[in-house]
This record gives C-alpha cells, sequence and structure tokens, in this order.
C-alpha cells in the first residue's frame, strides 16, 4: 500500500504523495522474470488508467514494457523514455542533499529549523525551536500539511479553481503560511503524519544552507553527477519536455465524470516537495546509485534508513525521505511514490540497489500501483 500524500489525489483533491520502500533480494531477471508485471501493468489500464510506461533493471538487464495511451485524442500509445512529474519522489532527492550537507559538515540533522529559518515557523501552536531538520524529512514534526487547507485544495485540486489558477506562481514563503494558518497535528517527535509543508522548509533550509535554491543544488550534486538526462526540477515552467504523454484528472473527489487534460500547470504549487520531472531509466539509477551508497556515506545512508512507523501501513517504516517496505513475498524494497495532478509513479529499489522498478500512470485516479510492484518483485 502506498501512502496518499500528494500535490494531488484525485478522490480526496487534497493532499501531495509518499511512498513506499524496502531491502531485500531481486525476484525474476530478463525479459522472461516480467510477465507477471507485464499482466499487471495491462491490469491498470483495464481499470483505468489512460496509460502506462515501465522500466526494471535487474542484475544488469534492463527490461522497459508500456500499455495503454499517452494521447487520449489521437491514441498515440505511451513510450519507455516518457518523462512525466514525479511528485513526491522529489523528497529522496531533497533528503540526499540535505544528508549530503551533514556529512560535510554545514548543519546537523538535529539543527532547529528556527535556526536557520528564524520566524518562519510559527503561530497557532507551531514553533520551530522545537522541530529539528531530521523531523522534517521524517515527518514526525507535527507541521500542518498545506496541501490540506480546504481553500487550497478547491484552488488547485477541484475542477474550477484549478481551470482559473494552473498557472498561478506559489512561493516556498506562501505555501508555509498557508500551513502556519492551522494547528499542528501533533506535538514536535510524538507522532508520525506525512506533510508536504516538511519538505517545502526542507529546501527553504537547503537554500539558507548553501545560498543556492534547492533545484540548483539536486542539479550540481545528483543530477549531474549521475547523468540523469531525463530529470528536472521545472520551477514555474509549465511544460513537461518531449518525449512526454499527456496527463488527466477527474478534478474531482470522485473517480467518475468527465477527465480534463492537465499537463500544462505551474508545478511550484508543490516547491521542493513535489515539482520535479523524470522518466523510468532515471529513477531507476537514482536509487541504484542511493541504496548502494554512490550519494552518501554509510553513516548518513544508515540515518536515512532509520525509519519510524507509518500509521495505517503494515509492515512499512518512514525514514528520511525515503520509504521501506516489506512485501507479501518477504522481498523488502525502498523508494518512494508520487502523485500531483494527472500523474501517479513508484520507483522502489532493494537494499542491495541491484533491482530496480520505476513507473508511472498518466490519469490520477485508479490503477494499483501496488500490484505492479507486487508483481515484479514477487511475481512467479
Amino acid at each position: 500500500m502506498t501512502v496518499r500524500t500528494t500535490v494531488v489525489v484525485a478522490t480526496a483533491a487534497v493532499a501531495l504523495t509518499a511512498g513506499f520502500a524496502a531491502p531485500a533480494m531481486a525476484a525474476g531477471a530478463g525479459d522472461g522474470g516480467h510477465d507477471a508485471t507485464r499482466k499487471a501493468v495491462r491490469a491498470a489500464v483495464r481499470d483505468g488508467v489512460p496509460g502506462v510506461t515501465l522500466t526494471a533493471k535487474d542484475a544488469g538487464s534492463t527490461w522497459s514494457t508500456t500499455a495503454g495511451v499517452g494521447n487520449l485524442k489521437t491514441h498515440a500509445p505511451r513510450s519507455a523514455d516518457d518523462r512525466y512529474r514525479v511528485g513526491s519522489i522529489t523528497k529522496t532527492f531533497v533528503s540526499t542533499v540535505l544528508l549530503q550537507l551533514e556529512a560535510e559538515g554545514r548543519l546537523s540533522l538535529d539543527d532547529t529549523v528556527e535556526k536557520w529559518l528564524p520566524g518562519v515557523v510559527h503561530g497557532n501552536g507551531h514553533d520551530g525551536s522545537r522541530i529539528t531538520v531530521r523531523q522534517l524529512l521524517n515527518h514526525t514534526s507535527g507541521i500542518f500539511n498545506y496541501t490540506a487547507d480546504e481553500t487550497f485544495g478547491r484552488t488547485y485540486f477541484l475542477k474550477d479553481g484549478f481551470l482559473e489558477h494552473r498557472y498561478d506562481t506559489k512561493t516556498p514563503e506562501q505555501l508555509v503560511a498557508i500551513a502556519m494558518a492551522h494547528q499542528p497535528d501533533f506535538a514536535p517527535g510524538t507522532s508520525w503524519k506525512y506533510s508536504n509543508t516538511n519538505y517545502v522548509l526542507a529546501g527553504m533550509v537547503i537554500q539558507k544552507v548553501t545560498g543556492r535554491s534547492y533545484g540548483e543544488e539536486i542539479r550540481h550534486r545528483i543530477i549531474d553527477p549521475l547523468h540523469l538526462t531525463a530529470t528536472s526540477v521545472p520551477g514555474t515552467r509549465v511544460t513537461v519536455p518531449q518525449p512526454s504523454s499527456r496527463a488527466y484528472s477527474k478534478l474531482a473527489q470522485t473517480a467518475t465524470g468527465p477527465t480534463y487534460d492537465v499537463t500544462r500547470l505551474n508545478p511550484s504549487l508543490a516547491s521542493s516537495a513535489g515539482e520535479m520531472i523524470s522518466d523510468s531509466a532515471d529513477l531507476d539509477r537514482f536509487y541504484a546509485a542511493l541504496l548502494k551508497g554512490r550519494l552518501l556515506p554509510p553513516k548518513q545512508l544508515k540515518e536515512m534508513k532509520t525509519t519510524v512507523a507509518v500509521e495505517g501501513i503494515p509492515n512499512a517504516g518512514y525514514g528520511l525521505g525515503l520509504m521501506d517496505r516489506k512485501l507479501s513475498c518477504g522481498v523488502h524494497v525502498w523508494g518512494h511514490d508520487g502523485g500531483i495532478h494527472g500523474s501517479n509513479s513508484v520507483a522502489v529499489t532493494t537494499a542491495d540497489g541491484r533491482h530496480s522498478v520505476a513507473f508511472n500512470f498518466n490519469g490520477d485516479w485508479s490503477g494499483d500501483t501496488d500490484a505492479v510492484v507486487e508483481a515484479e518483485f514477487c511475481g512467479e
């Protein structure tokens, strides 16, 4: 099961998507080992997802499959090379940068938010002097999730609001201010609840520590070194680079009714909680490199993989922008999922980084992502 924590959940229209993940042994290898995955992808299309693109890497071999369409008007198929909005998968990139900064001695995970962002987290019971950077990254801060604000939801997730405001620019400060208008969900460190505000603040901390935007740091520290040629931090750019498919949503609190093309939007509404764009091959490469220790020293990778319990999801734990999930066959996968208007994505890998899968649904109202992950790692 995934944790529904995205910039757009079609049935609730209020939250940005968090994911799942965990360590373990790989299942099948080569084209012959992916029959169950192919069937799960096709089942998602039968369930109503317009189209799916997926790439898996296992013991050095790469396998891709697609199903359905990338454009409902032209019926053009999806491509294995499709770029797409990855939503909350952005969080793993942001956390990786902060852990690199810790390894360099430029900050501590136990620093308070107030130290780096004085006066930003305050009001209605919020107190940045009682919240650490670590608590932002593992969602134990108690800070209200700005995407759960009713006005924000009506403005950016439901039809009338979205169609009028899809090109609005929102600053990180504006997004945090929405959260500060609400009371905290709990006292810092006493519970767990997914909040996109945590990662907006994390991006702001990166800017304060380095003097450069979180996007610039991700490009410098992760995208360029790993040669992630399909990965970008769009900022306010409303388009998705080619090759790509269209993205579709119901823009409603139900999974029925008209379908809208929501491909073009200003992703600043997601900020460092979920604005990035990538493709499946790049996501496989990123998570494999991360779990193999190519991006973080052992100490920081251990901190990233130190998890807290995730309420409502058995056999799962949330680390620092990385989730551990034990699948039905006992395999653990580590990674994240991400949802944003018209896009539902998952990227996970085994603890040794040898077996990875990343995929995208270009519709946000149907389809079982868990079934695809189970098929890839547990299917016969």
